[in-house]
């Protein structure tokens, strides 16, 4: 009971740092000259850093805000929180390595931009570690955490060949042709399912460790 209340204090903090930085976001996005409120929008959420966050964010918040709901206890399931961790991760890792170097964000957008890659993928990790029942996360949760990715990428394929726009650099077809791009998408969903499988074999052991503990303690 002491950690349950801990866990929903924590996820409260979280959350609202992480609504706080999408909520940010968003309005940099709809506000920036020349581009149309509904072009804008459309923009924000073909970011699979927003979308993530967002997973994230109704991760921290659905489980003490309507916990008896559907999706309440969806989000509470620990193979769908771990699969959003490794979706997390790899935003965290991609920008990083990848696409820091390409903008040099100022005062607000640096804000936003810090929280959704740094900040947030932080207290999430955090979140996992400590108030995620560990050792239930089956081996096969690897492989269908995969459909959201699989999805996103369809997504930003068709929506790139309507509009001719592309939010991220490597999956830029325009530039890079087909070939290339889904070269670059098939190496990220082994990249996913290599993260997914590691972060179950973690939970495992995890609840092993747990198991074997609570067992000496007894």
């Amino acid at each position: 009971e002491w950690e349950g209340g801990v866990a929903k204090y924590y996820r409260i903090g979280a959350a609202a740092i992480a609504w706080f930085a999408l909520v940010l976001q968003y309005y940099l996005t709809i506000k920036k000259p020349g581009v149309a409120f509904l072009e804008a929008t459309v923009r924000y959420f073909s970011f699979f850093t927003i979308l993530t966050n967002i997973l994230v964010a109704l991760a921290l918040t659905l489980p003490w805000l309507a916990p008896q709901s559907r999706a309440g206890q969806f989000f509470e399931r620990p193979s769908v929180r771990t699969a959003i961790l490794a979706y997390i991760i790899i935003v965290a890792v991609i920008y990083h390595y990848l696409l820091a170097k390409l903008w040099n964000p100022q005062g607000w957008e640096l804000l936003a931009d810090t929280i959704e890659h740094v900040v947030t993928p932080a207290l999430y990790v955090i979140d996992w570690v400590l108030f995620v029942p560990k050792g239930t996360v089956r081996w096969k949760s690897a492989f269908i955490s995969l459909l959201f990715p699989l999805a996103y990428a369809v997504y930003t394929l068709i929506h790139g060949a309507v509009t001719g726009s592309y939010p991220y650099p490597f999956i830029n077809v325009s530039n890079l042709g087909y070939d290339k791009v889904l070269i670059n998408m098939a190496v990220l969903v082994l990249v996913f399912l290599g993260l997914g499988v590691a972060l179950i074999g973690i939970d495992r052991r995890m609840g092993r460790n747990n198991k074997q503990a609570a067992g000496a303690a007894t």
